[in-house]
């Protein structure tokens, strides 16, 4: 990514899984400046360490809550990467915090870009903006279906269709470069306890680990497209340089994985002969899922140039070398 050279960009929730990821991929393609900014409410300065010594990270303890903060962050900046957010379990627990996080603190961000003169912002939406929507293939312009969802779920989604629309509104009335990226359920090394999907696979690595049969919810055969972060931390990178700007995107594997080749892929890696015990769902929280979902990798890849390159079976084999040293750091 030569139009990263001597850049400086500003990630908001940079204490983050896809913070840190991105701070590495910034960093190793010559950014001359990388701005972590993050008020350690969600985040932990652990998630970071590696960075610690970094001269060309900036850690910034701010808040996108305060716009004076995120200004003063933003300040000489080519470039905002906007991941602040509420996922769907910090947002059950604190409903009310979680909404202005999600979308004050996003309005905060782009005022923030446009008062600095930044030049584009990138903002880490979520294919929870589809809600329970169904087709074969989940191309961006899919209306977004919410009736059946979890009310928390409906909220978290249409927070991430309202940051889309505040991203359209600023560049139609301000100029402010954009492009919004739909995640799919992110997980891979430093990963949190915040995310649905992810917690599966660790909880899954952790019982095979202790000897303990894996437990597939339901009949095993509900569906989540899993990317691994180093793949997230790709395509941000590549929607900031990219000179396609202005489109909401996919950042998916474009493949449907049950619950059941989820556990099959841990029980594989680990070398593992145990049989998966199957129980009724019980959880308080799940994201939108079904036993089908078809997210649609096609506009990223041909609008920016990018493919995932880590297989679910790689993805974990990674996750769980990872999750291996943290039992015995």
């Amino acid at each position: 990514m030569p139009q990263v050279v001597d850049k400086i960009y500003l990630i908001t929730g940079g204490a983050s899984l896809i913070g840190s990821h991105l701070a590495d991929a910034l960093l190793a393609a010559g950014a001359s400046e990388v701005r972590l900014l993050d008020n350690f409410s969600l985040g932990t300065p652990d998630t970071i360490g590696h960075l610690q010594a970094e001269p060309r990270v900036k850690l910034v303890r701010g808040d996108v809550l305060r716009l004076s903060e995120v200004l003063d962050a933003s300040q000489g900046a080519d470039g905002i990467f906007a991941l602040a957010g509420f996922l769907t379990l910090p947002m059950l627990q604190n409903p009310a915090l979680g909404v202005q996080v999600n979308t004050v603190g996003l309005l905060n961000t782009l005022e923030a870009a446009r008062f600095a003169g930044v030049r584009r912002v990138v903002f880490s939406s979520s294919v929870a903006a589809y809600g329970n929507a169904e087709a074969p293939v989940l191309e961006e312009d899919a209306a977004t279906v919410t009736a059946t969802l979890s009310p928390v779920s409906a909220v978290y989604g249409v927070s991430k269709l309202f940051g889309e629309s505040l991203c359209r509104l600023y560049a139609q009335k301000y100029g402010l470069e954009f492009n919004a990226l739909r995640f799919a359920s992110v997980y891979g090394e430093r990963q949190h306890a915040r995310a649905v999907n992810a917690n599966f696979i660790a909880e899954t690595w952790q019982r095979v680990r202790r000897g303990e049969p894996p437990i597939v919810i339901g009949d095993g055969k509900e569906v989540h497209d899993y990317i691994y972060v180093t793949d997230i931390a790709e395509g941000c990178a590549a929607a900031m340089t990219s000179d396609k700007h202005g489109l909401v995107m996919n950042l998916a594997t474009a493949v449907d994985s049950t619950l059941t080749e989820v556990v099959q892929a841990v029980l594989k890696v680990c070398g593992s002969t145990l049989k998966p015990e199957y129980r009724a769902d019980t959880r308080a929280v799940r994201s939108a899922g079904g036993t089908h979902l078809g997210f649609s990798r096609k506009r990223a890849e041909s609008a920016i140039g990018w493919m995932p390159r880590v297989s679910l079976e790689e993805g974990i084999r990674r996750y769980g070398r990872w999750l291996e040293q943290q039992r015995h750091d």
